[in-house]
């Protein structure tokens, strides 16, 4: 018998598996977010650089603390939704490395997958996630800022959000966002429980 957690894992496990399994996700991608993404592993290597070179001592190592853990597996019990403490880093670019304090996030599971909602601060994001591998979701969202209704993803280019999570603990996930349309070169959102 299921609990209810593990039923709703199950369910999107396998509504986002088919989703990449007949490329629901390349429809809907726009060719900018899916270039950012063919770049993320050097964007990534090169904004980390940046901010361990230019970053304050106490940043960097936050930052080490913040990029450790082995990446695990998001099927099984695991159950994304729930309220959750979130921070924005940003690496790269001027100055080198911010590290903003903690403000409030929420999944939740509309029947058709993860949903993030990013719920107090001045700049704000909401999205959608979808499977890429057993340890890697991508993440499609938008931004918007605090006095502005929550935007969909693809209607506003300039809005537009992509990024990598990676479950990097029990109760640590990391959404990392190759080459941000503003501010950053590579932006990192870190929720913990």
């Amino acid at each position: 018998m299921f609990t209810r957690a593990g039923l709703a894992a199950l369910t999107m496990f396998a509504f986002t598996t088919l989703a990449k399994a007949d490329g629901e996700i390349d429809k809907l991608m726009t060719a900018g977010d899916k270039a950012r993404l063919a770049d993320f592993d050097k964007v990534r290597a090169e904004a980390i650089a940046e901010a361990k070179k230019g970053g304050a001592p106490t940043d960097v190592k936050t930052l080490d603390a913040i990029l450790a853990g082995k990446a695990l597996s998001f099927s099984g019990k695991f159950d994304l939704t729930g309220n959750w403490q979130c921070r924005t880093i940003k690496l790269g670019g001027r100055p080198a490395l911010t590290i903003y304090g903690w403000f409030k996030c929420r999944v939740t599971d509309d029947g058709s997958g993860w949903r993030l909602e990013k719920l107090t601060g001045s700049q704000r994001t909401s999205g959608a996630f979808y499977t890429d591998s057993d340890t890697k979701l991508t993440y499609l969202g938008a931004g918007h800022y605090s006095d502005e209704k929550p935007r969909r993803y693809r209607a506003d280019p300039d809005r537009d959000e992509v990024a990598y999570a990676v479950r990097a603990g029990e109760k640590r996930v990391r959404l990392e966002f190759p080459s941000p349309k503003y501010e950053s070169k590579f932006d990192i959102i870190e929720l913990k429980r």
